[in-house]
C-alpha cells in the first residue's frame, strides 16, 4: 500500500497542477502524512530547472503552514487524535524522545532534526504537545524546511538536470554541513549550558517511559 501511495505521489509531477500537488503533499506530510515530498519536488525540478527555487519556496512554506496544524494536534488534540495519529505512523514510542529533547533544547532540535530525513510531523506534533512558543516554533521550522528543501532547488536552478545523480549520492552530506553550518553555535552553547550529557542521558531514559 505504502509503495502505491508513493508512485502515485510522484505520478503528480507531471500533472497539470503540480504545484499545487507539491504544495498539498508539503503541507500534509508536515503533519500527517508518511510520504515525504522531497521526491516530487526533485522531479518537478528535474523537469524544469528553472523553476526549481519557485517549487521549493512553495514546499517550504506549505509545510510550514503544515507544521501549523501538526502544532494544533499536539496542542489540542493530542489524546484523541495525535495518539492515534503517531500509532499509525509508526511513531509512538519516538513521542517521549522527541518531547523531551524539545523541551531540552528547542528551536535548535528543530532545526536539526527538521532538515533530516527523521520525520518533522513528529516534531510539530511534539512541539504542540508541550507548548513551545509558538513564534519560536515557526522560526525553527523556516529555517529546517528551507533548508531542507533550497538545497534540492538551489542545486537543481545551478546545474539543471546532471545535478540528480549528485543529489542521489551527497545530498545527505550536504545537508549536514548545512546544518552545521546554521545552528552548529547554538547548540554547542546549549550543550555547555546543560552540562554536556545530561539532557542526553535523561531523553535516552525517556525512551522506556508511554507517551502521556
Amino acid at each position: 500500500m505504502l509503495r502505491k501511495l508513493y508512485d502515485w505521489t510522484l505520478a503528480k509531477a507531471s500533472h497539470r497542477h503540480a504545484e499545487g500537488w507539491l504544495a498539498l503533499f508539503a503541507f500534509v506530510e508536515a503533519s500527517f502524512f508518511p510520504i515525504p515530498p522531497h521526491p516530487l519536488l526533485g522531479l518537478m525540478c528535474l523537469a524544469e530547472p528553472k523553476k526549481a527555487l519557485r517549487f521549493a519556496a512553495i514546499a517550504t512554506v506549505a509545510s510550514v503552514a503544515g507544521g501549523v496544524l501538526g502544532y494544533a494536534i499536539g496542542y489540542a488534540l493530542y489524546d484523541t487524535v495525535g495518539t492515534q495519529l503517531l500509532a499509525w505512523l509508526g511513531m509512538s514510542e519516538s513521542f517521549p524522545v522527541a518531547a523531551c529533547y524539545l523541551r531540552e533544547y528547542g528551536a535548535e532540535i528543530i532545526m536539526i532534526k527538521g532538515a533530516t530525513p527523521i520525520p518533522f510531523k513528529l516534531l510539530t506534533i511534539t512541539a504542540g504537545f508541550i507548548g513551545m512558543n509558538f513564534v519560536t516554533f515557526i522560526l525553527a521550522s523556516l529555517v529546517s524546511r528551507s533548508i531542507s528543501f533550497m538545497i534540492v532547488g538551489g542545486l537543481f536552478r545551478l546545474f539543471g538536470a546532471p545535478i540528480k545523480r549528485f543529489i542521489d549520492k551527497y545530498l545527505g552530506l550536504v545537508t549536514i554541513g548545512f546544518i552545521l553550518f546554521v545552528v552548529g553555535g547554538f547548540m554547542l552553547v546549549t550543550l555547555i549550558d546543560s552540562g554536556g550529557h545530561g539532557a542526553h542521558d535523561t531523553c535516552v531514559t525517556a525512551a522506556a517511559m508511554p507517551a502521556n
